[in-house]
């Protein structure tokens, strides 16, 4: 899907108040939380590059602690929807 904030998808399809955006820039997939009952969220984070994705992905592997990333962060979904808006 896109918006004027870009190409997203939804990390839980239920929920429709959390959104995912995605973009490719410098030769690597790079995400974005954007919450609409938290705005603050999109204000204060700027774009998350895949992989640092991947080495919190790792940490919480070795810890089992929190939430894994890889639960929220979508590569396969992501480079699909940049494949089909044209992008690399």
């Amino acid at each position: 899907m896109k918006d004027t904030l870009g190409l997203y998808y939804y990390p839980n399809p239920a929920e429709k108040r959390v959104r995912m955006y995605v973009r490719h820039r410098y030769g690597q997939v790079e995400f974005r939380l954007w919450n609409s009952e938290h705005p603050e969220i999109w204000e204060g984070h700027d774009w998350i590059p895949y992989e640092a994705i991947a080495q919190a992905a790792a940490e919480y592997k070795k810890h089992k602690a929190g939430v894994d990333p890889l639960e929220m962060y979508d590569l396969n979904v992501a480079e699909r929807l940049i494949a089909d808006e044209g992008g690399a």
